[in-house]
């Protein structure tokens, strides 16, 4: 995998974590009460063009939730 900006890794990282999410049937809000965080900030996450800056410990717990490998969300599909 190479991305050649930010904008471009966090752009597939949003992506991803909204198709797995819509995929297994959860809201943003289920989602982010499993994985321990705000629904705000789930959805700056999954926001289109979204440049926040992600904690491996975060991207773990949503990865878990989703039941999915956490090198999932690095994939462009």
């Amino acid at each position: 995998m190479y991305f050649d900006s930010e904008v471009a890794l966090y752009s597939t990282i949003s992506r991803n974590i909204k198709n797995y999410r819509q995929k297994s049937g959860l809201t943003q809000a289920q989602l982010a009460e499993k994985a321990g965080i705000s629904i705000s900030y789930l959805s700056k996450i999954e926001a289109a063009g979204c440049d926040k800056g992600l904690s491996i410990a975060v991207l773990n717990n949503i990865a878990n939730v989703l039941d999915i490998e956490i090198t999932n969300f690095f994939k462009e599909e």
